[in-house]
């Protein structure tokens, strides 16, 4: 008899889902709420999954076995709560590709800099000659990839949004890089939801596992003082640590079964504390896979780094444009403007998630020459820093706002692009913003 499967959303994760539960023998169904588009109804045909569009008929889904929920999906909709109620498995993607592979599986989450660290760690084993795939939140689904590739170990970057719905799902390797205030308005503005959230992904490892955690992060230390952590705790430190990588004058060394391997950074293509700390962790995790120094080494000084992260445009008159389009909170627009070291036009806003700008007042003191309004609502961030800088602007458009930042910088200056916010109110997504930002200093 068919196991039956379930898949709410028709996104990349939700299609990935569907097609790796036909490989294995599932009767799939599809909900999605949107309009699904024709060629992708033809596809879902062509594959023998049946679909709805416009809808969640509960009726539809209730005799699943698993339900697979897309992680844009929240899930205080009534069709999830009837689900759960009913006793239905409600589970993650992430979840459900796990259950039907065999792989290493390597878990990277943290408000920021998972995607820097998941992808150098991607780069430090390929170059080391793993067989190794990319997936999660960033690439191709994790799902796509079970059910068309056959690789050996996969490095995975998680969001909350993933981790919500996850029951049984146990990385080999899992790692915090750190835990900010982010994606309030989705844990009911309730900032320990949130954090309960992240420390799910240590939730079902056992001793036989690693956890790599900022030990610098204080919200992730007083969360770890009331989890319980069964695998091996290692700590990424800026101080010295028995067990873990911490920095010494222009290396990091990683102490791990009972060996010190020494690594310097000082031709590592990334500028910044909080990327430095992405790259001890990426190296922890090779060291801990056997990886060896100068394979590791060889790797971040080649490192290119993740597109719309302090990506570097162009340098129009001696003023440097950077995108830095995935700062979607505050945090990382922190450590953006930390690491520019020259007078800054800051361009800011979009969607607003509860977010608490006082935190970056000590650096828009400092760094911060003029701001540049890009949202539908913008009060927030003027109200915050129209007493702290001489000019603030609103503009509706990347094209005006990069026009205004080219009037007022000057050489020897930068213009960053690092929003705080969502990017839903104008753009498609983060990706666009950075695109249509990059076009328009390319129009300049």
């Amino acid at each position: 008899m068919y196991k039956k499967l379930a898949v709410l959303g028709a996104g990349e994760s939700g299609i990935g889902a569907a097609i790796l539960g036909r490989k294995n023998g599932y009767e799939v169904f599809v909900s999605e709420k949107k309009k699904i588009d024709t060629k992708l109804k033809k596809m879902l045909s062509e594959e023998g999954i049946k679909w709805e569009s416009g809808k969640h008929s509960i009726e539809n889904l209730i005799s699943a076995d698993y339900v697979v929920k897309s992680p844009g999906i929240s899930s205080n909709i009534q069709v999830i709560k009837s689900l759960k109620e009913k006793g239905k498995n409600v589970i993650s993607e992430i979840e459900f590709a796990a259950l039907h592979t065999s792989a290493t599986l390597i878990g990277i989450t943290g408000t920021n800099g998972k995607t820097t660290t998941t992808l150098l760690t991607y780069q430090i084993l390929k170059d080391a000659g793993l067989n190794v795939g990319i997936a999660g939140n960033i690439g191709n689904s994790f799902s796509l990839q079970v059910a068309k590739m056959d690789f050996d170990v996969y490095v995975l970057e998680i969001s909350s949004f993933q981790l919500d719905d996850i029951h049984k799902f146990s990385p080999h390797i899992a790692v915090i890089t750190n835990i900010t205030d982010d994606h309030l308005d989705r844990y009911n503005f309730n900032f320990e939801n949130y954090v309960k959230a992240k420390l799910k992904i240590v939730k079902n490892q056992s001793r036989k596992d690693f956890f790599l955690f900022n030990s610098n992060d204080r919200i992730i230390m007083k969360a770890l003082a009331h989890t319980n952590v069964k695998a091996r705790k290692i700590l990424i430190s800026e101080t010295p640590v028995n067990e873990g990588v911490y920095v010494n004058n222009k290396n990091f060394i990683v102490k791990l079964k009972n060996k010190a391997t020494m690594i310097n950074f000082t031709n590592f293509t990334l500028s910044g504390r909080h990327n430095l700390l992405n790259a001890m962790a990426a190296s922890t995790i090779a060291s801990i896979l056997d990886i060896s120094k100068d394979s590791i080494r060889e790797s971040l000084t080649h490192f290119k780094g993740a597109p719309h992260r302090m990506e570097k445009v162009l340098t129009i008159q001696r003023v440097k444009y950077i995108d830095d389009s995935k700062a979607t909170n505050i945090n990382a627009t922190f450590f953006a403007l930390d690491s520019i070291n020259t007078p800054i036009v800051w361009i800011a806003g979009g969607v607003d998630k509860g977010n608490n700008y006082k935190s970056l007042l000590p650096l828009v003191r400092k760094k911060v020459k003029a701001i540049i309004c890009l949202g539908t609502n913008n009060e927030k961030l003027y109200n915050t820093f129209q007493n702290v800088v001489e000019i603030i602007v609103e503009t509706q458009s990347m094209s005006e706002a990069v026009k205004i930042s080219n009037k007022i910088a000057l050489a020897k200056e930068t213009v960053v692009l690092s929003p705080a916010c969502a990017s839903f109110d104008l753009f498609k997504n983060y990706e666009d913003r950075g695109n249509q930002f990059k076009e328009a200093v390319r129009n300049l």
